[in-house]
């Protein structure tokens, strides 16, 4: 049985003994980089770094989120605005595999150019088994390269740790319940954001689309669960599909996009099955991306898919 007591024990001394100066670690405030950020403050104290990076593909906030989330944890985080730099490599991009790899080695040079201004010859990342069992090696399929481990180009300067490597998602949680974390239990979100939330081509137009309709899916779904009408699901939010549809906004035609909502239940994030959300729930969340979207969005439709076969993002 797991033990995070003695996780954390082991955790932080082995992070002594493998790091001899200064390490980076990049903080999205989600709960894998979380953890090790705190592991990590207590092996190294002043010796870390804690990097927050705004790719322009997060969640409505979560910037500022994060920088109150570290404030609280007494940990001192960095920020960049690096979004144009982000925004620029994934021009005329499509393929999501090309994204991952894309975002992948984007963040590896900012990290670079960051660790070289203030000496840092390590990076820290929150890499959990599901992200290198689904990148595949030499033995696996790849079923998608992670951004973290297969999206990450071959020739590194930053020596990396991993100490949340051969953990799961559950046991993941288990270790943040222990360090009394405020969001121990937050749904994952991707690390390259909503770059595979939006289908196709990544633009600012789409990602401001998708950004609104995912922070709608939240907000009635939590709220929905909060009242006893549903469960929470493991994992809940919106994908903008390049697809567009005619529809009617007031008395006149529209052309607009296509959303899709993705609700999912889940332990590990190796499997799950969709979550069965309350018909007007989905009414509601339908009836708010299509009013507060205007003419942008004139289909919303549900994902009924399981995993297998599919996985729970959809690029």
């Amino acid at each position: 049985m797991f033990d995070p007591d003695r996780f954390v024990d082991e955790a932080v001394k082995d992070l002594k003994e493998q790091i001899k100066g200064k390490a980076l670690i990049a903080c999205s405030g989600g709960v894998d980089s979380t953890v090790c950020a705190v592991l990590a403050n207590r092996a190294l104290g002043e010796n870390l770094y804690a990097l927050h990076v705004n790719t322009g593909l997060l969640r409505k906030g979560e910037s500022e989120e994060v920088k109150k989330l570290f404030e609280q944890l007494g940990i001192k985080l960095y920020y960049l605005d690096e979004s144009g730099r982000f925004f620029e490599a994934l021009k005329g991009v499509v393929d999501p595999e090309e994204k991952r790899k894309i975002i992948g080695e984007l963040f590896i040079r900012i990290f670079e150019e960051f660790a070289e201004r203030h000496g840092i010859e390590y990076l820290i990342q929150g890499t959990i088994a599901p992200d290198w069992i689904e990148s595949g090696d030499e033995l696996r399929e790849t079923i998608k390269s992670h951004h973290n481990v297969g999206g990450l180009p071959e020739n590194i300067k930053l020596k990396i740790v991993e100490p949340l490597r051969d953990l799961y998602k559950d046991e993941v949680r288990k270790v943040a319940q222990y360090l009394n974390l405020p969001i121990s239990e937050r749904q994952p979100f991707p690390g390259p954001g909503f770059a595979i939330r939006v289908v196709g081509e990544v633009t600012r137009e789409k990602v401001e689309i998708v950004r609104e309709a995912c922070s709608i899916v939240e907000e009635e779904i939590e709220k929905a669960s909060e009242s006893g009408k549903m469960e929470r699901p493991w994992q809940y939010f919106a994908v903008l599909i390049p697809v567009k549809t005619v529809g009617v906004h007031g008395d006149k035609r529209a052309y607009g996009y296509t959303i899709a909502i993705r609700a999912i239940d889940s332990v590990d994030a190796m499997s799950g099955s969709f979550s069965r959300v309350p018909y007007d729930v989905l009414d509601r969340i339908a009836t708010r991306i299509s009013n507060e979207m205007g003419d942008k969005v004139t289909r919303v439709v549900y994902d009924i898919t399981n995993k297998p076969p599919a996985t729970i993002e959809w690029e």
